[in-house]
């Protein structure tokens, strides 16, 4: 007796198919009934804000560590991210600012990819500008490339203020070759009181002096000079470093290392990225 199973007709997966997006739909409005009630508990029409860093690398880390099969991560993350960021949107509607002085289609894509459509886009030819909608705004997003060098200027600088805005992520998160938004960027948004994570701890460093050892001296205690760039008073860098080092600690290793310190100043911190090969 033969125990191969019957195969399919095209029919029946069309079913299955059909069967699968409806659920699928009926669980987004749920979701969405949910979100509703989220609202009332944590008022976040309000309060202007509803980001939540640490929750949202904890659902992508999850998102990434369990899947398999035909469809790509690429896909799945970004469904996944335009669903957090939509459903972040009904609760507090916020915009997307961008810095495009270092070229509109990579922040474009960026933002399409990890926040979708329906939030707004809106981009400004200086970082200065994309820090001044924000900290004018009631609960807008800002975004900024990494590997601009310093043709931005030392825009870090701005966030130092203790009421201006801070660095709250880093994307992608989810690090891999060939991401389809790959280009690094930092967002910011007004101080979070309590939703922000403290996994990498963001500084804007101020030098009368450098000295070519604090590359050494930073890489030692786990961290790194992201940006840098020459101004008037010196020197100033943005530097990561583990949430876990003490900013004495670091300010202590950065003096041992020959350079002089006129300033250094926390502003603002992110999830460790999650690497995928």
């Amino acid at each position: 007796m033969s125990t191969d199973k019957p195969i399919p007709n095209l029919a029946e997966l069309r079913q299955e198919i059909d069967r699968i997006d409806e659920a699928m739909h009926r669980l987004l409005m749920e979701r969405g009934t949910i979100i509703d009630r989220l609202i009332s508990v944590k008022k976040t029409s309000e309060s202007g804000s509803a980001f939540r860093p640490g929750r949202e690398a904890s659902m992508m880390r999850a998102l990434a560590g369990r899947h398999e099969g035909l469809l790509p991560l690429d896909t799945v993350e970004s469904i996944w991210r335009v669903i957090i960021a939509t459903f972040t949107y009904v609760q507090a509607p916020y915009a997307v600012h961008a810095d495009i002085s270092g070229g509109d289609a990579p922040m474009r894509d960026s933002a399409r990819f990890h926040f979708g459509f329906t939030v707004p886009y809106v981009s400004h030819p200086s970082a200065l500008a994309v820090i001044e909608a924000v900290a004018g705004g009631r609960g807008d997003l800002g975004i900024f490339r990494i590997d601009q060098g310093a043709s931005s200027g030392a825009w870090w600088r701005t966030l130092a203020d203790k009421d201006q805005p801070k660095i709250i992520a880093r994307l992608p998160f989810i690090e891999r070759p060939d991401h389809p938004a790959g280009t690094p960027v930092f967002v910011i948004s007004k101080p979070l009181t309590d939703a922000a994570v403290r996994d990498v701890v963001l500084y804007a460093a101020q030098f009368e002096r450098w000295h070519k050892d604090v590359t050494g001296a930073l890489a030692a205690l786990g961290g790194e000079a992201v940006a840098s760039a020459a101004d008037a008073y010196g020197l100033s860098v943005l530097i990561a470093a583990p949430g876990a080092l003490p900013a004495a600690q670091l300010q202590t290793a950065l003096t041992d290392a020959g350079a002089s310190l006129a300033q250094l100043v926390e502003i603002g911190s992110h999830a460790e990225r999650f690497h995928v090969k």
